[in-house]
């Protein structure tokens, strides 16, 4: 496919600027009795979905006259009804001919629209010729459960449904790359009638998020994690409350989190929560992404991808695709967060370094009552445990402010690669125990030593932590290591995990937005949810 030039002009929006009809938000109903999903009708409405869709497939006793009586006119919001056979992926296996009864039947009880799939489409559209209530609406289906084709070929599915006399087209095909989703995004903006276009899978959850920037008719949003009617469905509550789905609109500029995995990460949850604070017209996304090059490539459009937070695996990798790197982030060979300018270009930063810095500079402030200015590590031992990317982060940031850095790690070669490169001291974890040439040293530990499950772990005994002022441990599950606890009980000042992590976000929202980022909301959010 190369790079997709979607652009706002592309979308049909009305004289007002917005798209004429919004996104819908569809609740699929998955009880197998009538009670159960007229439950499930009344939770929908409370959760805020605009409609329901009564999948019929999913009831045991199936009594047509008397259940879609019941369902339709009892529903407190409008109906689709779906009665999926199992060669599309559904439950039903009985006779075709009462399948396709019970969805007329659906329509003369006063169902807003049926699903009905492509194969019989044509047949089924001719037998209702005429006899369709005013306001209904017939949404025509085709679902891949194998793989996103070429996006010539969704298009000549597309005409292909159109031509049975579809209302409404829903096409679903199956991500087995994030990239796959642009396929759809373009369709979705290029078509003649309304579509439903979605990318089922993990790697396609930002086709349902971003439904109403490329002019979606609806998206599905379970009622439950554990009630999804489709690979990769998210929950309504999460499309409304944490992505904000009624706020998204054809101009929203898209930011997100590129690693694998993703999924566990409560970046969208903090960027999110800001950008609704400040309403700023932008939205922060899970991007599971297998190749960093390629999603570049692909989503190069300046709204699209306006900034990345990087994590892991990507962040050495994601490197080479930046067309700008800021020279610290260069020196750490590593970087977190990325910035798209107006003119498409990618820069990139390492805001790790800052955080924990930051951090660590304002402990000793404490401490010290060091007037602004001067750096209050300038001139102080500063040992670093580990020579991954955090250690690698923590050296350089302490070095940058005039620190004496003392790097140690389980092999002495790497401990002595990264301290030659910030001219400092070499050693193993083993003998930094017995290290103190003065007292008052600065400790940052970047092992995993402590860290969930085994939190009874320290990386440094505590007879040794007495030479230190301050310690800081980068773990932050739990926040509590036994190191800050020992360190805490010997009169260090300490230095959660917790605040690199708060504050390296902080530093990502400037750049970002280029606007100071609210630090409280932030904090209450990472108390509440980390």
């Amino acid at each position: 496919m190369g790079s997709l030039p979607f652009t706002t002009s592309d979308l049909q929006t009305s004289t007002s600027g917005v798209l004429s009809s919004p996104t819908l938000l569809c609740t699929p109903l998955m009880g197998t009795t009538v009670d159960q999903m007229l439950i499930e009708m009344r939770k929908a409405k409370e959760i805020g979905a605009d409609l329901v869709e009564i999948r019929l497939d999913c009831l045991r006793n199936f009594n047509p006259l008397q259940d879609l009586d019941i369902l339709i006119k009892q529903s407190p919001l409008p109906t689709l009804v779906t009665y999926r056979p199992v060669w599309e992926g559904g439950q039903y296996e009985g006779d075709e001919g009462k399948r396709q009864d019970a969805l007329r039947l659906a329509m003369q009880l006063g169902a807003h629209y049926i699903d009905v799939e492509l194969e019989v489409a044509y047949d089924f559209n001719n037998s209702i010729h005429g006899k369709k209530p005013d306001n209904f609406k017939v949404i025509v289906s085709s679902h891949n459960f194998h793989n996103t084709p070429s996006a010539e070929a969704i298009g000549n599915l597309v005409a292909r449904i159109q031509a049975t006399g579809a209302d409404i087209a829903k096409i679903a095909t199956t991500a087995l790359d994030i990239t796959d989703c642009a396929r759809i995004f373009q369709i979705t903006v290029h078509s003649q009638i309304p579509i439903i276009g979605i990318v089922m899978g993990e790697r396609g959850l930002i086709s349902r998020i971003l439904s109403p920037k490329f002019g979606g008719y609806l998206s599905y949003g379970a009622l439950e994690a554990g009630a999804i009617s489709a690979p990769g469905q998210p929950t309504a509550k999460d499309l409304l409350d944490l992505y904000n789905f009624r706020l998204i609109r054809p101009d929203t500029k898209v930011y997100g989190i590129i690693g694998k995995p993703v999924g566990h990460s409560k970046s969208p949850l903090l960027f999110n929560a800001a950008f609704k604070s400040v309403g700023l017209n932008a939205v922060y996304l899970h991007f599971l992404v297998d190749d960093v090059e390629k999603f570049f490539k692909t989503y190069s459009a300046v709204d699209f991808a306006s900034g990345c937070s990087c994590t892991i695996p990507h962040k050495e990798v994601a490197l080479k695709c930046m067309d700008e790197i800021d020279p610290i982030a260069k020196k750490i060979g590593a970087i977190n967060n990325i910035v798209r300018r107006p003119d498409g270009t990618l820069t990139a930063f390492n805001t790790d370094y800052i955080g924990a810095i930051d951090a660590i500079e304002d402990g000793l402030r404490e401490l010290n009552g060091v007037s602004p200015g001067a750096s209050p590590l300038a001139g102080k031992l500063f040992v670093v445990l580990g020579a991954g990317g955090a250690g690698k982060s923590l050296a350089y940031g302490a070095a940058q402010k005039g620190a004496r850095v003392v790097v140690a790690n389980r092999t002495f070669e790497r401990a002595k690669e990264l301290a030659e490169k910030v001219g400092g001291q070499a050693m193993t974890l083993a003998e930094v125990e017995n290290f103190h040439p003065e007292e008052g040293m600065v400790l940052a530990n970047t092992t995993s030593v402590g860290m969930k499950p085994k939190i009874d772990e320290t990386p440094m005994a505590k007879h040794a932590l007495k030479h230190y002022c301050l310690v800081f441990d980068a773990i932050y599950t739990p926040k509590d290591t036994r190191l800050l606890r020992e360190a805490r009980e010997t009169g260090a000042v300490i230095v959660y995990g917790t605040e690199m992590l708060i504050r390296q976000g902080f530093e990502q929202y400037k750049n970002f937005t280029g606007l100071p980022a609210p630090e409280e909301l932030f904090r209450t959010l990472m108390e509440k949810h980390a």
